[in-house]
């Protein structure tokens, strides 16, 4: 019996080594092509579906199809909408493990392709021309070794349903719940719903479980796959979150509906087996069973990611959130927008307020770290493109003149202000420029300059002669980095890319010197509003 324990564990540490070679090997092998239909083909919740089953099935792994897409999301690269589609394709791009467990590993001599598949892939692994080669060769060694430790636990399993003698572990009355805690727990300790997959279908196919029991434990291991969502979500955005919550509350209700159903779903797998001309086998049956109820659950969940993405929207909301979210636009002043106007110009104040915060934050070493200029900078563009949609709307029939005039201003100013919110990243970089330290001179001027930003920043009237003395020290600043790039005392790598963001920062400095003179926020600036008016 120990013996046997130790071949099963064997077996499935093996398992989980080849399904880490052949995801590894296959998203280095097809990594950018992969990123790029992540990135591009997710433009709705159905694309988004048919783009995670296209990838989960291509990479064998929902769990790195799921993270990845929570990356995407942390990044701002994918709305909420689209990544709930990747994720319930994903679920159901999982199921190909199933298939390719019932299908190949019990239906043919393992041994004989697995062997040379092996010694093929191994070869180019290490004899391969390039590193696509190379990642191809692991994944193939990968698809070998996965099926070479299926064999061991089907054997070692098969060794264990003796020991019982034949009776397995079947009609003890322990109910449906607690196969499907087995199969949850197999896939949270191994983080792999694939090798949890193995273990059960390998069990049913040694008759250790029988088939509502293993399709329970199936249930189990498809709940079990949010774990790693869930882990991946620490310390990570709103938006991240939300995702991970909806992957849970996807397999939960899919799982449910699964288990409510589970006689009419097992009968009516029998049918499509025998419709297709499957056979009987338990692992086949399993396998059908497992792609059915994930695109059952995927077809009820669908049609309704649009509203179940914007109930998730309302869950872990921060503070940069509601700071985005408009406080003084009403809809109902659209149609007199002489009315309107006091509304834009409160709002106007709170975006510049905002963007003034990040500014601030991105020149005081202390107040803002890399990873909070994200949720900051959407927070003020989102409350921007709210602003700029509310002036599209109100009616221009009759308009006074003056209304125009401070409308466009308000427009003008939002366009000014994203301009200075998308360059703070590059005043970030700046003020961490790693190549200033090493020269003394060149640090200082780098902290004049942003002395001189962060007086025109927190200015409520910034004054000609504060732009001034920006622009001055900037050119000192520019003059003195060209001198040490030309002289080779600092690095030309270093200092092009640092004078690409000295160069996006006097952009910055620009825009919201403008931004402030278009949309005075104080008396005493309105009469510098002309000036830059004509200025353009």
């Amino acid at each position: 019996m120990i013996t046997t324990l130790f071949q099963i564990l064997g077996g499935l540490a093996l398992f989980l080594l080849a399904m880490g070679m052949m995801t590894d090997g296959l998203k280095n092998s097809a990594g950018h092509q992969l990123r790029h239909i992540l990135g591009v083909w997710t433009k709705t919740p159905l694309k988004g579906f048919g783009t995670g089953v296209l990838i989960t099935g291509v990479v064998q792994s929902s769990s790195a199809v799921t993270v990845a897409t929570i990356g995407f999301v942390n990044a701002g690269l994918l709305n909420l909408g689209q990544s709930l589609g990747v994720v319930f394709g994903a679920n159901v791009g999982t199921t190909m493990t199933g298939w390719l467990v019932s299908l190949v590993g019990f239906g043919i001599k393992i041994e004989a392709f697995a062997m040379p598949l092996l010694a093929t892939g191994m070869a180019l692994k290490l004899l391969g021309p390039g590193h696509r080669s190379k990642s191809l060769g692991e994944a193939l060694a990968g698809f070998a070794l996965f099926f070479l430790a299926l064999s061991l636990l089907k054997d070692s399993l098969g060794v264990l349903t003796d020991e019982f003698n034949g009776e397995g572990i079947v009609g003890q009355g322990y109910g449906l719940p607690l196969y499907v805690l087995f199969g949850l727990l197999a896939t949270m300790l191994t983080q792999s719903s694939s090798a949890a997959l193995a273990i059960i279908l390998s069990a049913a196919a040694s008759n250790l479980l029988t088939l509502d029991n293993a399709a329970a434990a199936v249930i189990g291991a498809n709940l079990g796959t949010t774990s790693t969502a869930a882990l991946a979500v620490l310390g990570a955005t709103a938006n991240a979150r939300r995702l991970a919550l909806g992957h849970v509350i996807f397999n939960l209700v899919t799982g449910l509906i699964a288990l409510t159903i589970l006689p009419v779903m097992l009968w009516l797998v029998a049918i499509l087996a025998n419709w297709f001309e499957l056979g009987a086998h338990p692992a086949i049956s399993l396998a059908l069973f497992h792609t059915l109820f994930n695109v059952l659950g995927a077809m009820i969940m669908l049609p309704f990611a649009p509203q179940f993405a914007y109930l998730l929207s309302r869950m872990f909301r921060g503070q940069e959130e509601d700071n985005a979210e408009p406080r003084y636009l009403d809809k109902t002043l659209v149609k007199t927008p002489e009315l309107a106007i006091a509304a834009v110009d409160q709002e106007m104040k709170r975006l510049i307020d905002l963007t003034r915060g990040l500014l601030r934050g991105c020149i005081d070493r202390e107040a803002l770290k890399v990873d909070q200029i994200q949720p900051k900078s959407e927070a003020a563009l989102n409350l921007n493109t709210a602003i700029t949609d509310y002036i599209s709307k109100l009616r221009s029939e009759r308009m006074q003149a003056s209304t125009v005039e401070a409308l466009a201003r308000s427009f003008a100013t939002c366009r000014y202000l994203t301009e200075a919110i998308h360059s703070a990243p590059a005043l970030l970089r700046l003020r961490d420029a790693g190549v200033f330290p090493e020269r003394a001179t060149l640090k200082q001027e780098l902290t004049d300059y942003l002395a001189e930003l962060r007086q025109l920043i927190s200015a409520d009237v910034a004054t000609p002669e504060q732009f001034a003395e920006a622009e001055h020290a900037y050119h000192r600043l520019k003059s003195s980095m060209l001198k040490l790039v030309i002289q080779q005392a600092l690095p030309i790598e270093n200092g092009e890319r640092s004078l690409d963001d000295l160069s996006a920062v006097r952009r910055l400095s620009d825009q919201w010197y403008k931004a402030l003179n278009w949309f005075p926020t104080t008396e005493s600036s309105a009469s510098a509003t002309p000036a830059v008016l004509a200025e353009g």
